[in-house]
Parts: structure tokens; sequence; C-alpha cells
């Protein structure tokens, strides 16, 4: 595939853009919640170190939510410049879905944010708790919205095609498709588990400078704990999503686990390489039939292969290993966050060697996050909209040196964005050690030194 195609570039391109865009509603929906878990924990108690721990996690809210904005927005140009076919297509679709996400999410989160981020002290407790309240219903709505037209895009679903259009026949189809119940939760719990691994590891990088305030292990065990609880779960909805996947995404499924032929007692491939020229993996290690089992609950089930599908399957090495990449962090994911769960709870104490671990591991939600989006967009293509729109359909005309001169100043702006991110919220965690030089807030909201 020539590397200067336009096509080819602007997914590179469109990839860019979400890729860095979903790093921040990831993080923004689950620290949306878990702030209103501070705040009614402090309303409960009295406590104050559940409050100190609001107004420290609320700065990295905020700074999450404004990139998550600003990101967002140049995704939305690039339905017109890159991809014109898309909306000519399913604009009748995408249309209003996008809007409904604009006007009962994003409007919701905007309106009570400043009364969540200023407002305490100036609107009365209750308030302050329902803005909060609102503003994570917000984050998890817009996520509903988005998720919903997503999902329609692998399994289209309440529509019919008129004159080369997709016109809407059934919304309440459209937005519960098929895959959109498993889709929706799997993302659900990757930005609880994304969350939980930022939260516990900022404390314990905070608990490593001799930081062992009442409101770090507060923030610390509940990060530590919502993650040991979560990730059984993601696992068992990540199974079904696979199921829904092998029904409705046959050629993605096949992808995903190397299956070249179409068999019976297929192997679970634990490693390989993909070969697309030979149509065979190399350096294979599976275990025999056990793929059959997980997929068809029978050991002797016939899975498709890759082959059966001519050239409309998705490329298989990216796949691949992508999926593999999802599934090792998350299990790495589950091993870290139950020894934590386990010191904490029965040793009372977090080993160092443990807190260093959480540490490393601050952002492996993202790790995970980013995996398991490429196995799901990689491996619906050819399709833009599985079975109704193909990708090099829906691309523009646009010269491919415009759109190679975009990206590099995309990627360039990127990369110095998500540094300076990084950076900051570890600079935040360590002026916040000791109280650090950082004004905080007293009971009434008033600024003291």
């Amino acid at each position: 595939m020539d590397a200067l195609d336009p096509v080819v570039l602007a997914r590179l391109q469109f990839a860019a853009n979400i890729t860095f865009h979903i790093l921040f509603p990831t993080i923004s929906i689950a620290m949306g919640w878990f702030l209103l878990f501070f705040k009614t924990r402090f309303v409960a108690t009295g406590a104050q170190y559940w409050m100190d721990a609001y107004q420290f996690w609320v700065k990295i809210f905020a700074l999450t939510f404004a990139l998550g904005v600003v990101s967002g927005i140049t995704i939305s140009f690039q339905f017109g410049t890159n991809w014109p076919g898309f909306m000519n297509t399913v604009g009748n679709v995408a249309g209003p879905l996008l809007a409904y996400e604009v006007l009962t999410a994003f409007f919701l989160e905007a309106t009570f944010l400043g009364i969540m981020l200023f407002g305490r002290g100036r609107v009365s407790e209750g308030g302050h708790t329902l803005a909060t309240w609102l503003v994570a219903l917000g984050t998890t709505a817009s996520a509903f919205w988005i998720l919903a037209l997503n999902s329609w895009m692998h399994t289209p679903a309440g529509f019919e095609m008129v004159n080369g259009q997709a016109h809407v026949t059934s919304w309440m189809e459209v937005i519960f498709n098929p895959s959109f119940p498993y889709r929706f939760s799997h993302m659900l719990l990757a930005s609880g588990l994304t969350g939980s691994f930022l939260l516990a590891g900022i404390s314990a990088y905070r608990w490593l400078k001799d930081d062992r305030a009442p409101e770090v292990m507060a923030s610390l065990r509940t990060g530590v704990m919502v993650a040991a609880v979560l990730i059984p779960v993601q696992i068992m909805v990540g199974d079904l999503h696979g199921l829904n996947t092998l029904h409705h995404q046959p050629a993605k499924l096949a992808a995903m686990e190397g299956i070249w032929e179409t068999q019976r007692g297929v192997p679970a491939v634990l490693f390989a390489i993909p070969d697309q020229t030979t149509e065979s993996n190399r350096y294979e290690i599976a275990i025999p039939k056990l793929a059959s089992l997980y997929l068809t609950h029978d050991w002797n089930g016939e899975v498709q292969g890759i082959k059966a599908f001519g050239d409309k399957h998705p490329p298989v090495g990216p796949v691949f290993w992508a999926f593999r990449i999802m599934v090792g962090v998350g299990l790495l994911m589950l091993a870290v966050s139950w020894f934590a769960s386990y010191e904490l709870v029965f040793k009372r104490a977090l080993s160092r060697r443990t807190a260093m671990v959480l540490v490393a591991m601050t952002f492996a939600g993202w790790v995970a996050l980013v995996s398991g989006w490429y196995v799901t967009e990689i491996g619906r293509q050819p399709w833009l909209v599985y079975g109704v729109l193909t990708t090099a359909q829906a691309a523009s005309t646009v010269p491919a040196r415009n759109i190679a001169l975009s990206l590099a100043m995309y990627l360039t702006l990127y990369a110095a964005l998500l540094s300076a991110y990084v950076s900051v919220v570890f600079y935040l965690a360590k002026k916040a050690v000791h109280g650090g030089e950082e004004p905080q807030m007293n009971t009434r909201g008033l600024r003291h030194v």
C-alpha cells in the first residue's frame, strides 16, 4: 500500500486525532464519578480529607476536560475535509446523534462545570453536590451518544438506503443497535479502570514522597479497590463483546484470533507473526481447541477463517497484536490491583515496591484503551459503515501532500500537549505533597495560604 496514498494518509490523520482525543474523555468520565464519590463521602461523614481529595482531583479533571473539548473539535472538522462521503451517505443518522451529544451532554457539562469548580461557598453544599452529579452525568451521556453512533457504524440497524443515502426507519434500532450494549459497557468499564489507575498511581507517587495524609490514602484505596472490582467485570463483558463480534463481524474476530482457515476445534493462538502474504502464522504457539471453546462454547465449534472473506477483511497484523496488547495489559492491571488490595486490606500497609509499580502504571489504562480501540476500528476495515460504506468511498480528493503536512503538524502538537499534560499532572501531585505551596480550600470554599 502506497504510504502517500491520500486515503492512507487521511486514515492516519484521523487515527492520530481520535487517539489523542479519546485519552481525555476516558479520564473525564471516570473522574466525574470519583469526584462525586469524594463529595458525597464528605457530606455524609464531615471528614475534611474527603474534601481535600476532591479539591486536588478537581484540578486534574478541569485540565483533562479542557483538552478533551479542544481535541474533539478537530475531529468534527475532518468529517468535511477528509471524509465528505461519510456525511453525504449516512449524515441523516450521524448528524442527529452528534447533535444529541452536544445538546444533552456537552451543554450539561459546560453549564455546571463552573459551579463545580468555583461555586463552593457561593452556592449551598447541596447545590454544589448537585452540580458535581450533573457534570458526571453529562460525561457519561456524552459517551452514550458517541458510542451509539460508533456502534451503529459497526452493526448498522434501523435504516434504509434511498438514492444512496441512509434514512432512519427506527431511532430505537439505530441507537440500541446489536453491538451498542456491549461496546458502551466495555467503554465505561475501560474508563473506570483508566481513572482508577490514574488515581492509584498519582496517590502512590505522593505516598512515595512520604505524604501519608488521609486524603492521599483515601484516594489510593479508592483507586486500587475500584480497579480490583472492575477488571473481572471487564473480562466478562469483554467475552460477551467478543461473542457479539463473532456473530456480526466475523472477519474482525478471525483477525483478532489469527485464524486463517475455517475449521472446527480452533486453537487459541497465544503468539504468532501473522504473514498476510502467505496467509499463515509464523512461529505460532497455540493451545488446541481452546478458541472454539471460548468463542462457541463447544470444543469442536466451527469458526470462520480470514480466507473465507476474500479481500473484505482487515489487516491482520495490527488487529492481532493490538488485541494481545490490550489483553496483556489488562491481565497485568488485574494482578497489580489485586496484590495492592491484598496489601492494603490484610497487611494494612503498602510496600514501597508496589507503590513504585502503581506509579509506573499510572497511565496503563491508556495503553489498554488505545489498543482496544485499534482492534475495534482497524478491525472494521475496509468498511467505514459495515456492509454499507467503505473507507475508500468516503474519502475526499484532498491532495496527499496537504494531508501529510497537516498530519505532521497534528503529531507534533499532540506529542507536545501529551507530554505537557503528563508533566502537569505529576507537578500538581508534587506541589500537593505536605500541602506544597498550592493554595488550599477551607470548608467554606475561601482561599487561604
